[in-house]
């Protein structure tokens, strides 16, 4: 029997992308696999169920996309939702496995197979896979465009008839992907661009988009994981990193910050005085809201006034882009399916395999994830 795989409308409020596009799914559905596609499911992404159909889907309602051997998502599953999943369902998405091991847990008391898509190890093999990157790749392009709309200045130089016009200044803290697409956006634009990362060998990518390196008097040089993420500073470091990153907010217009480690939350950045301390008009997209935010004011998704400084909390901006949002996306889930299927067309689910040990969250009714587990209460784990 061929795979049948599923693809529901997304559940979560304000989530408009989809899983898979027209086009994914026709390259699935020239390899053997049936595709199940909710109706309505792509709508909100500019994608009509028409050409989901003329790409060789069948459509069906909730049910039958939950009915297929595995069920692609972008944000998962609701708890409505699982009783509709047979045991031993795999379901694909950006589950929030470290923010959220409850509901991993629940994923497990339903027996399914659960795959987060954000646990895909960072090795060469697995970049067409890396879904995170993706959409940070969106959210530091959209956070960019958010900063110079709420801006009350040009971000270029301009030399007009009414004079020249001084390019606004703009600081990104966090040199991920995130942080390096806002940069490249906002220099696009036309601002002076400068970025601060706690890992030192960020400096190198940070010029290469054109922007300048903020050094602070820290100490810093273990500060980047085996993944390459950076790892949380000790409470004097970050207390330190906090005074000396203050003066350079002050210089800005425009401060982006992206500090994130998963499973914890934010680092503060950015204090109530370092947001008082900004000239008048400056703006602060903080990416990190969903959790906590990096700037002590910080509400998620609000647009919050302070003195004469803004700040923007947004949780979810691949959302505001969802055509190319799902597009990239969609093609970071067919890596992933190709990868695994056999040549009778089934998923291979190899959990010794290092890519699959490393994202398969929940099997067999367990949490089978160590990082998950170990979140876990000993009682409940």
């Amino acid at each position: 029997m061929p795979l049948t795989l599923g693809v529901p409308r997304e559940a979560t409020p304000g989530e408009t992308r989809v899983a898979l596009t027209p086009d994914v799914a026709q390259r699935l559905t020239k390899k053997g696999t049936e595709v199940v596609v909710e109706r309505g499911a792509g709508a909100d992404a500019c994608y009509p169920d028409p050409e989901f159909a003329a790409a060789g889907c069948r459509l069906g309602d909730r049910a039958d996309a939950l009915a297929a051997d595995v069920v692609a998502t972008v944000q998962g599953l609701g708890e409505a939702d699982l009783p509709g999943l047979a045991p031993g369902r795999i379901v694909i998405g950006l589950l929030r496995p470290l923010d959220d091991p409850a509901g991993m847990e629940r994923l497990a008391e339903a027996g399914v197979t659960a795959l987060a898509m954000e646990l895909v190890p960072r090795i060469t093999r697995a970049q067409k896979m890396d879904a995170l990157s993706a959409m940070s790749t969106v959210a530091g392009y959209k956070a960019a465009l958010l900063a110079a709309d709420e801006l009350p200045k040009f971000f270029p130089l301009l030399t007009t008839a009414a004079g020249t016009v001084r390019p606004a200044r703009v600081l990104v803290i966090g040199a991920g992907v995130a942080g390096l697409q806002a940069l490249a956006t906002a220099r696009r634009l036309g601002a002076v661009t400068a970025a601060y990362d706690v890992r030192p060998a960020a400096r190198e990518q940070v010029e290469s988009v054109g922007a300048s390196f903020v050094e602070l008097d820290l100490d810093t040089a273990d500060s980047e994981d085996q993944r390459g993420y950076a790892k949380a500073l000790t409470e004097d470091q970050q207390a330190r990193q906090v005074e000396l990153l203050a003066a350079h907010v002050a210089a800005h217009d425009v401060v982006i910050t992206t500090a994130l480690i998963p499973g914890r939350p934010a680092p503060l950045l950015i204090t109530q005085e370092g947001v008082e301390g900004m000239k008048p008009g400056s703006v602060i997209v903080d990416l990190a809201a969903a959790n906590g935010g990096n700037c002590a004011l910080t509400r998620a998704d609000e647009r919050v006034r302070h003195g004469d400084v803004t700040l923007l909390g947004p949780t979810n901006l691949p959302a505001a882009m969802p055509l190319h949002a799902s597009q990239m996306y969609a093609r970071t889930v067919q890596a992933l399916l190709l990868d695994y299927l056999t040549e009778a067309g089934a998923f291979n689910l190899d959990l010794e395999e290092e890519i699959l040990q490393s994202a398969v969250v929940t099997h067999g009714g367990a949490v089978v994830n160590e990082r998950v587990r170990s979140m876990l209460s000993p009682a409940r784990s």
